[in-house]
């Protein structure tokens, strides 16, 4: 491990009492690591994650200008303006036209005007702020921003990028990793689009509420009125993800479900049977008056959905296929070898158990049980207490899952046999995983996750053992046998320190 990958850990190393209120209270209220996001520098090096062609491409040296809009409610003061900093740092003056920023009536005590005046001292007028008159959510948010802008394209920042299985032969040779790639829909939160063709198309439903169902709204109308998506491979910004969305709509309504709604009935046509069959939205439910949105679709001259179906999105799954059909569309995509095991997206056509003809026998899932995964171990060691002769093991046995860890005598034994990981895992007996938890560390199934059950440390002697999601340590109260292993503050001088001994 290099310096720079050991600072970028130690970014989230719970020290202080203070240190640990400042999390809690960050997950409380933003639903990220705040403790993390105060600790890293407006200023700091990113590491390039594109595909080494991306370095080979030209550009036009003629691009249009960019208005990039963020909208925000509430957010957390350091991590809006290391995004502010991000983009004028990484961007060419002579493109980037204007940085708009939208507060969306944001009740933090002093955040628009502490905003304000950075912006003020810092981005010699680049970035313009301005605040909506009343809560009006990222959707009308957007396009409240979308009309203050004035360069040749805009370019909305907010959420992730995700990607759907590729039709078969999308990448397939090297120089496919760099270039356009077609997709059906977008997750939403990130995208440009020239600024004028926005609006002639549009803009978005004004009628939606808050959040959720708009990036499917304008995928779908982009397509079906004649236009295109593509993700672009050697664009990459990256993103905070939340453990929750620390907000919702003021009256609580379901907006997802509203807004999607919305979307089913201007634009699947006869398909919409499909999602309100998966959702059962209650009967008569309100999703607000459409009759704009159906006139834009025809004004547009839009094609149906089932067009979108055929030459857009071929391969969608849908509940009317037939088994011929979907050996068809599941030959047409690319096999999972871009898309990691526990994210892949199945098509559950049917269910049952397997039971051997004349006989009251079923299989169970024996086939590859999760403790039998085929794991890269590059170590293994016990785990002993600096300055004495216990060592951490189950308090129960190997194999149950929620045990806390003890310290007993240490011994040659597979009861305190730990092997780590390429994915810097702890694993006893290389059966159960050493998982973080509040207060105390237990056993549980190795999810290949990281987060609670990446641990990191030192060296072999006198090393603390970290804990990458909890960013505190591996401690006990006592030296004593059968004390009860917990997680402490790393820096807690007593009974923090472990020397990893070989066998």
């Amino acid at each position: 491990m290099d310096a720079y990958e050991r600072d970028l850990i130690e970014l989230g190393m719970v020290k202080t009492m203070a240190d640990k209120r400042m999390k809690e209270d960050g997950y409380k209220h933003y639903a990220f690591n705040v403790l993390i996001s105060n600790n890293l520098s407006y200023q700091r090096h990113i590491p390039d994650t594109r595909n080494k062609l991306c370095e080979t491409l030209i550009y036009p040296s003629d691009l249009p200008s960019a208005s990039i809009i963020i909208c925000f409610y509430n957010e957390h003061y350091h991590t809006l303006l290391r995004t502010l900093h991000s983009i004028v740092n990484r961007t060419q003056s002579k493109f980037l036209k204007e940085i708009i920023l939208v507060d969306d009536y944001s009740d933090i005590t002093n955040l628009h005007a502490d905003i304000e005046k950075y912006l003020r001292d810092k981005f010699s007028g680049i970035v313009k702020l301005f605040k909506t008159e009343r809560r009006e959510g990222l959707i009308r948010a957007r396009m409240f921003g979308a009309r203050k802008a004035i360069g040749d394209v805009i370019v909305f920042l907010d959420s992730h990028i995700e990607w759907e299985n590729l039709p078969t032969g999308t990448l397939s040779k090297n120089e496919d990793f760099v270039k356009p790639i077609k997709s059906p829909t977008m997750a939403g939160g990130l995208f440009a689009i020239d600024r004028q063709y926005f609006i002639d198309m549009g803009e978005y439903d004004a009628g939606m509420n808050v959040w959720g169902g708009e990036n499917i709204e304008i995928s779908f109308r982009l397509w079906m009125c004649g236009g295109k998506l593509e993700l672009i491979p050697c664009s990459r910004v990256g993103h905070v993800f939340r453990q929750r969305r620390p907000y919702g709509a003021p009256d609580g309504q379901d907006t997802m479900l509203y807004n999607s709604l919305r979307v089913a009935h201007v634009w699947m046509d006869d398909y919409k049977k499909y999602y309100i069959k998966q959702r059962k939205p209650p009967l008569n439910y309100n999703y607000g008056d459409i009759t704009s949105r159906l006139q834009l679709r025809k004004d547009l001259k839009c094609h149906d959905f089932d067009w979108y179906l055929k030459n857009v999105y071929p391969e969608m799954i849908l509940p009317s296929d037939d088994t011929a059909k979907l050996k068809s569309k599941w030959a047409a995509l690319e096999q999972d070898k871009f898309q990691p095991w526990h994210s892949r997206k199945r098509n559950y056509i049917d269910h049952f158990q397997i039971r051997l003809t004349n006989s009251s026998l079923c299989i169970q899932d024996k086939f590859q049980p999760w403790h039998s995964r085929k794991r890269n171990y590059i170590d293994h060691f016990q785990i002993r207490l600096t300055n004495s002769s216990l060592c951490i093991q189950s308090s129960k046995d190997t194999k149950s899952k929620g045990s806390n860890l003890i310290l007993k005598s240490c011994m040659r034994s597979k009861h305190q046999l730990w092997f780590e990981t390429d994915k810097s895992e702890l694993v006893l007996a290389q059966l159960l995983c050493l998982q973080s938890d509040n207060p105390n560390p237990i056993l549980y199934k190795c999810h290949e996750m990281g987060a609670d059950q990446e641990w990191k440390h030192k060296g072999e002697s006198k090393t603390a053992i970290y804990n990458i999601a909890a960013g505190t340590c591996l401690g006990v109260r006592s030296k004593d046998s059968g004390a009860v292993v917990t997680m402490k503050l790393c820096s807690d001088p007593t009974f923090t320190m472990w020397d990893l001994v070989k066998l």
